[in-house]
């Protein structure tokens, strides 16, 4: 029988991880269970006292069918985000790491600047860049002879401008991260391919690709995490989730729930519901995508 005996480094190492320990058991844990606990009442946060009302919670959540109009949102989001967060800035980074040979300081200074700017003001700004009447892409698109339409009352598109709002503030730092992993790609190798004349996309793909993969798929992970929290700022500041719930994204929802309608059991109900969506995502991820993973140690 195996015995294991603490000694003294041991509870000096248990000691120091009780900061940590306390930090994420008030901070993660306890919201979490006491946001479990308040999905199964009725309370508004004014009320003393909280009625229980069991699954009625949910019930209502998955028989509306705005939250099924908020998901289809919510997917929607997930898609553009990773189609401009994570495919594009790895294209940019093989462009800038491999095919660039001058400026490339100022370009990645240039990408990465608007990740240390705050959303809200990025918000405002591209309310005034994007305003359909008297905005300065509405007054270029009419010398061409081209009205821009009222984007934020058009279903789609309200997503669309959204979430490239949003890539503003998240692509610089997602395409410093893939540069950096491409960067460490060995050159030997994408030089010898470029003497046999491989042409760049196949080194793309057959190279860059696999040899970054570990980066690319953390990157893939807080792309849909991030992106979707990110998302909340431009649609609180622009449109609050209209017109008709079109912009909503199912943590937008959540909020509002809570605390515009002030039904806390019914937001409660859909942050767990969310939850449970995230981790299926996350086990598909494990188990289909990252099999393919290249970790070079």
């Amino acid at each position: 029988m195996l015995k294991i005996t603490l000694t003294k480094d041991h509870w000096k190492a248990y000691c120091l991880l009780v900061p940590s320990l306390i930090v994420f058991v008030l901070f993660m844990f306890w919201p979490f269970i006491y946001t479990i606990y308040l999905s199964f009442f009725d309370w508004n946060m004014v009320k003393p006292t909280k009625e229980f009302v069991g699954f009625a919670n949910y019930k209502d959540i998955l028989s509306d069918p705005i939250t099924y109009k908020v998901f289809g949102n919510t997917i929607f989001y997930i898609v553009l985000l990773l189609l401009i967060n994570l495919f594009v800035p790895y294209i940019f980074a093989f462009v800038l790491d491999v095919v660039l040979k001058r400026f490339k300081n100022f370009y990645k200074g240039a990408l990465f600047l608007p990740s240390v700017i705050s959303l809200v003001v990025g918000s405002i700004l591209f309310t005034w860049l994007l305003n359909p009447v008297s905005g300065p892409a509405a007054i270029i698109l009419g010398w061409f002879g081209i009205e821009m339409p009222i984007w934020s009352k058009m279903d789609g598109w309200v997503i669309v401008v959204l979430s490239v709002i949003t890539s503003w503030k998240v692509f610089g730092y997602n395409f410093i991260v893939l540069y950096a992993s491409i960067n460490g790609v060995p050159r030997e190798v994408i030089e010898a391919a470029r003497l046999d004349n491989v042409p760049l996309w196949k080194i793309f793909i057959h190279i860059i690709l696999p040899m970054s993969s570990a980066t690319g798929i953390y990157v893939l992970i807080i792309t849909i995490v991030q992106g979707l929290q990110y998302v909340f700022t431009p649609i609180k500041v622009i449109t609050q989730g209209g017109p008709n719930y079109a912009s909503s994204n199912a943590i937008y929802q959540a909020y509002h729930e809570a605390f515009v309608l002030y039904r806390t059991g019914h937001s409660a109900a859909l942050s767990i519901l969310t939850m449970l969506i995230f981790i299926i995502l996350l086990i598909l991820e494990f188990k289909f995508v990252e099999r393919g993973i290249h970790y070079e140690n």
